[in-house]
């Protein structure tokens, strides 16, 4: 997938206007693209279009105008743009009570080696963890992860596809739904 150019992004005069219809829009294509695993768990798969719109929103929620401060913001999310033949998204460890998220991000360490995707008929791919994420002490609520899917596993994604968690305090797994797998077919 095509990274985001500067040339792309609006300046917030005219965000201002677009947004108007843009945000219903873009609110829909989340939640189409938004995967709960567990009651704690959501992953939001990213894609051109989910990229652009966060830029435009912390452009407008910052007020950032200066040209090299857009740059820096189109070289970070980029980051988030799915790999050729992969899946993008971000990660969101959700607890209602902070004392709740703060015991459960502890335990949860090392969940970077248990996030996997299987596709009907072939070995899951485990999920890579943006390594500036990864702590020695407890997780970040928010995580970047890569899925790279081999041929086999885009050719057979329509068969069926499951979001596995195996850590050992969060076994979870979400079976995707039809459109879910249409949704995100679309990224490679």
């Amino acid at each position: 997938m095509k990274p985001i150019e500067l040339a792309e992004i609006s300046n917030i005069a005219d965000y201002e206007i677009e947004r108007r219809t843009l945000r219903p829009r873009m609110m829909a294509l989340k939640d189409r693209r938004r995967i709960r695993v567990g009651e704690h768990l959501t992953f939001l798969f990213e894609n051109r279009e989910t990229v652009r719109y966060q830029i435009q929103e912390m452009m407008r929620i910052e007020r950032i105008v200066d040209l090299a401060a857009i740059r820096h913001e189109v070289e970070t999310y980029n980051e988030l743009i799915p790999p050729p033949g992969g899946l993008a998204a971000c990660l969101l460890i959700e607890y209602a009570s902070a004392e709740e998220r703060d015991a459960k991000l502890r335990e949860l360490l090392g969940i970077e080696e248990h996030v996997f995707i299987a596709v009907a008929g072939q070995p899951p791919s485990k999920a890579v963890f943006d390594a500036r994420q990864i702590a020695s002490d407890r997780v970040s609520a928010v995580q970047y992860i890569r899925f790279e899917l081999t041929a086999e596993q885009r050719a057979g994604w329509r068969d069926g596809v499951r979001m596995v968690v195996d850590h050992p305090g969060y076994p979870a797994e979400t079976v995707l739904t039809a459109e879910q797998i249409a949704e995100l077919a679309g990224d490679f």
